[in-house]
């Protein structure tokens, strides 16, 4: 089963998620994306591993998303990808926030081949960034567009998808 969580930034989204992955009853897999390149940085990452079980396997891979889900597809599993915009950020832009255009083609094409696969549970949260205003900057208006196709293809691919808004969870699909 694939579910696809969105929300806001502090929307609950997280939290939610965790809380799927608690009451599938499985061994869960927390694949983090993100990377502690400042100290608010860091401090989001230590709430984000503070709220979770210290029993849980973590992960942490900001790339090779799709190798990772590959390696851990399992029917006893249930993989917990936070967070999905992250990822985008890290395969669209290299450190110094120039396109690379090939690693994006080659990792979501990789991230799709992998769910369109996938046999076990897993559960991909994201953060919904098409319901504020247009961006002033290209960047930031390549980084939305290619949110929004990257959630509208993983929705197709999903058995399941919720907006969390508030902390409170609405199932779209």
């Amino acid at each position: 089963m694939i579910e696809l969580v969105l929300g806001g930034a502090r929307s609950g989204k997280s939290r939610y998620a965790e809380q799927q992955a608690i009451e599938s009853g499985k061994e869960v897999i927390y694949i983090a994306t993100a990377e502690a390149r400042d100290d608010e940085m860091k401090a989001r990452i230590g709430l984000h591993q503070q709220s979770r079980p210290q029993h849980w396997v973590t992960v942490e891979e900001p790339i090779k998303l799709a190798s990772v889900i590959n390696k851990y597809d399992q029917q006893n599993s249930c993989l917990l990808v936070d967070c999905l915009t992250l990822w985008l950020s890290n395969i669209l832009f290299d450190k110094k926030g120039e396109l690379q255009q090939t690693v994006f083609d080659n990792e979501t094409t990789a991230l799709f081949d992998s769910l369109a696969q996938f046999s076990g549970q897993i559960i991909l949260v994201s953060n919904e960034l098409g319901l504020g205003v247009i961006a002033m900057d290209k960047m930031t208006r390549r980084f939305v567009d290619e949110a929004g196709l990257l959630h509208q293809k993983i929705a197709t691919l999903s058995d399941k998808v919720v907006l969390v808004t508030a902390g409170l969870p609405q199932v779209l699909k």
